[in-house]
């Protein structure tokens, strides 16, 4: 084999490596576009694979290739190839790119004729026996071909995404379930507030991830409608009115997805907000990662001078200089994941607002953010489930004593001597230093027995009050 080849487009001829399986259009994308550094995300290129395959399924169910069945066996096979993720790492444009994502397209196109030339024992850049174009995009365009891949893709994700928000959400659950009987102090804006038990805390953390459960259900049925057949701007231009109809019932009995055909395929082809309300929900997922890392943080911070309440599980060494320091390095960096993806959305939401007329020619960033979205908080989920929540333990006794010695105690005795005379003995809890309990004693008549059903456990869960006759209940 010649040690380069020589293609031609319409800018000219150029050589490139004579065994490669990428052409022209990828050499040219690969200069024009050295911004990220990155190639495309590995599940869009087993899904342009994909795509690529259902239509070559399509193409060879219309006779396209009948009088050359060992093309058609080519091509399928090059096609399953790549979406079984064994050509990926031929497809070495940018993610990042001009064009709508033509580039990456055509990567695609280069690689699969060229992997079937050599499966046929051709020279690759025989572009006479298999055509990127002619064959590989026949009756496509990167304007269908590259949003519905993307789709594809983000299904994909979503679907591990899925798995790992539902093991979060029940390991908060099996925590919720251990500390019912542990009471706590609840703070408001920063400040100690009423009693709760600890297992409330974890209930609202897995009630938070339950709703994003719901949320990503709603991504699949934002996602499951294509425009594959809408060709160039949804019109179906150059393609047939049964390949258009048949194209996408081929890909769904290859992804098992449940795929549809946009009934208005312009108006898919040109508008991505579909992309934007998917995103949104992710970022409420990222929301809520943060806000509870942050709990984590502060209810395990000490673990002499801080709340001290919870003891995440200590995974690694916190200083190079502070001798025994450990840091809740985990909820940080699920932090750091949760704010990236809130990031990303910012940027999708621009994408997607950014497409002029017939088409969105930022796809390629929509599909690098919304990715690497899905990717990071499936990642972060799965941290946070196993290396921190499924480890964490409650410190009980931290829990009672920060109890015994909190004026947000007085707020359960309100129903048996109102709030003046409660607020009362706050206040004098404040200034001699002497505990609620003393003062509720000696103060208001309230024995131990009646402190600790009023403040326990069974209490503050307790959906209310039923108040006797002789109770206050202002």
């Amino acid at each position: 084999m010649s040690p380069t080849r020589t293609e031609t487009d319409a800018l000219g001829s150029r050589q490139l490596p004579g065994d490669g399986l990428w052409g022209i259009h990828t050499l040219r994308a690969l200069e024009n576009f050295p911004l990220s550094g990155r190639p495309l995300h590995p599940a869009l290129i087993r899904a342009l694979g994909t795509v690529k395959l259902a239509a070559a399924q399509t193409n060879d169910r219309l006779g396209i290739w009948r009088d050359d069945p060992a093309k058609a066996d080519a091509i399928l096979a090059a096609c399953r190839e790549m979406a079984a993720g064994q050509l990926g790492q031929w497809v070495v444009v940018d993610g990042l790119q001009g064009g709508a994502g033509t580039s990456a397209n055509m990567n695609v196109n280069e690689v699969l004729a060229n992997r079937a030339l050599v499966l046929l024992g051709c020279a690759q850049g025989d572009y006479g026996r298999v055509s990127p174009l002619d064959d590989l995009n026949r009756h496509q365009s990167t304007n269908d071909v590259f949003p519905t891949a993307l789709r594809v893709a983000a299904l994909e994700l979503l679907a591990r995404l899925e798995h790992k928000v539902v093991a979060l959400q029940e390991a908060f659950q099996r925590q919720e379930q251990r500390w019912a009987h542990v009471v706590k102090v609840a703070r408001t804006e920063w400040q100690d507030a009423v009693l709760i038990t600890a297992d409330r805390t974890f209930a609202a953390y897995a009630e938070a991830i339950n709703r994003d459960r719901w949320r990503l259900a709603k991504c699949h049925e934002r996602l499951r409608v294509v425009n594959l057949g809408g060709t160039a701007v949804g019109t179906g231009l150059a393609a047939p009115r049964r390949y258009i109809f048949e194209v996408t019932e081929s890909l769904r009995e290859l992804t098992g997805l449940g795929l549809a055909r946009a009934e208005n395929l312009v108006e898919a082809t040109q508008n991505a907000d579909v992309f934007v309300e998917v995103s949104g929900m992710l970022k409420a997922h990222a929301a809520n990662l943060l806000k509870i890392c942050s709990d984590l943080r502060v209810l395990g911070s000490g673990p002499d001078a801080g709340l001290a309440e919870l003891r995440l599980p200590r995974r690694q060494a916190g200083s190079s200089i502070m001798p025994g320091k450990v840091n809740p390095v985990i909820p940080e960096a699920v932090s750091q994941a949760a704010m990236l993806a809130i990031g990303h959305d910012a940027a999708l939401t621009l994408a997607c607002a950014s497409g002029s007329l017939e088409l969105n020619p930022f796809l390629p960033l929509v599909a690098q953010t919304l990715l690497d979205t899905l990717d990071l908080l499936a990642n972060a989920d799965d941290i946070l489930c196993r290396h921190c929540v499924d480890g964490l333990e409650v410190d009980a006794a931290r829990c009672a004593q920060q109890v015994a010695n909190a004026t947000a105690a007085v707020t359960a005795l309100v129903p048996v001597i109102g709030h003046e005379r409660a607020a009362d003995l706050a206040a004098a809890a404040a200034r001699t230093g002497r505990s609620i309990r003393e003062l509720a004693r000696t103060e208001a008549g309230i024995d131990d027995d009646q402190f600790d059903r009023l403040t326990g456990a069974a209490a503050v869960c307790r959906l209310g009050f039923t108040p006797s006759p002789s109770q206050h209940t202002s």
